[in-house]
């Protein structure tokens, strides 16, 4: 049991990403909470991140022995207790005053690969110190181009196992929810937040106690914030570099000379050209729905892809998975694995280290349960013959 405040969550009432979900909200001021479950525009793709699942309805096998499922794989160079990664995520100390640390040492716990944003709240050398875990940095390219390369070499002396560059973030999206509830960095007590504040106690307590709000991984370099309190996307727009082409990439790839992913391709077309520049894995990603509302939904894009590159190249289904049968929906469809985000950042909201803790075992459970009843003994046992030839007109969005 986590007492933040004289809300109390009962881990072990929390059964799912829903109930992880409400729990969130209840301990989180209105604009921390937004911040997190929101979207770009009408949040049409948000929504049909996770829709699309039901998309591809799954026709188990049966008569098989399943005695023992093995949900293990191998993946960006690293050996994984289950075909899922924790996507890179910014500024995790808005949700949690344990902030990356507390998500990086469960997802060790669990045999999970943790991804840390360069826009996260505790530094890569401190949440290498903090998990021996499989671990992957991810980067933005900033305009100050230094930034890049010194990222490279820092994730190499922190033992990182690899290396990952978004490519979705050549403008802010347009999040709606942020402007209504006036979203800051660093949180900043305003008229319209104050009742938002007062009504979630140990969140405020713990923002008095401890208000270090740094991008850990910038600040030396670029302290944007260091001026005052900014929208997200003011710093997107003032401090990424726009002008970043396939070439930028094919360099910094060839300088860590390791597990590199892509994140934040849809395309086929994008996905060979990942390919051919020397990427190892695509994060098929439209960033949570919370860049361009309208685009498809990354389950959807799984099969054109995997057709366009290949067997080789691993393929990584990132956006609206909160099930473990989505798991096995996106190995059918020729997915090496998925990666999520919200979920493990509701339960970090909800209970800290130990509610991440509760949720990444929830999921790996369903992952292998779900498995089990799809007739699989094995993650590379789930192939297209799963899934049904058609798709019935219940399941059409």
């Amino acid at each position: 049991m986590a007492t933040g405040d004289k809300r109390l969550v009962r881990l072990d009432k929390l059964l799912n990403t829903d109930d992880f979900r409400k729990a969130a909200k209840r301990k989180l001021p209105a604009p921390m909470f937004h911040y997190l479950d929101g979207g770009a525009d009408d949040e049409w793709t948000l929504a049909d991140n996770t829709d699309a699942f039901t998309r591809y309805p799954l026709l188990p096998e049966y008569l098989k022995d399943l005695s023992v499922v093995d949900t293990t794989t191998r993946l960006l160079g690293a050996e994984l207790k289950a075909p899922l990664i924790l996507s890179p995520t910014g500024m995790n100390r808005l949700f949690h005053h344990e902030r990356e640390p507390a998500v990086a040492r469960a997802a060790a716990r669990h045999g999970l690969m943790y991804s840390l944003s360069t826009l996260g709240t505790t530094s890569m050398e401190d949440v290498a110190a903090a998990s021996g875990g499989p671990k992957m940095f991810q980067i933005y390219i900033h305009k100050d181009r230094g930034l890049t390369m010194e990222f490279v070499a820092r994730a190499k002396a922190a033992g990182y196992d690899a290396l990952c560059l978004t490519v979705d973030m050549v403008a802010g999206g347009n999040r709606e929810r942020d402007l209504r509830t006036g979203f800051l960095m660093p949180p900043k007590l305003t008229l319209s937040s104050l009742s938002s504040f007062i009504t979630h106690p140990g969140w405020t307590f713990n923002l008095l106690r401890n208000s270090d709000f740094r991008l850990a991984n910038v600040a030396h370099r670029q302290d944007a914030l260091a001026s005052g309190a900014m929208g997200v996307i003011s710093y997107v727009n003032s401090q990424f570099d726009h002008s970043v082409t396939w070439d930028d990439a094919a360099k910094v790839i060839e300088a860590w000379g390791g597990p590199f992913a892509i994140k934040g391709i849809l395309s086929p077309a994008d996905a060979v050209r990942a390919r051919d520049v020397g990427a190892s894995a695509v994060m098929i990603s439209n960033h949570g729905g919370r860049q361009l509302d309208g685009a498809a939904a990354p389950i959807d894009c799984v099969a054109p892809m995997r057709d366009a590159v290949g067997a080789d190249m691993e393929l990584i289904v990132d956006g609206g998975v909160r099930r473990g049968n989505h798991v096995v929906k996106a190995l059918a469809l020729g997915a090496n694995a998925v990666s999520f985000g919200r979920p493990y950042l509701y339960a970090l909201a909800a209970a800290g280290e130990a509610g991440v803790d509760r949720m990444l075992g929830l999921m790996v459970d369903e992952i292998r349960r779900s498995l089990a009843l799809s007739g699989c003994a094995t993650v590379a046992a789930a192939g297209r013959h799963l899934l049904a030839p058609e798709r019935p007109a219940v399941y059409q969005k």
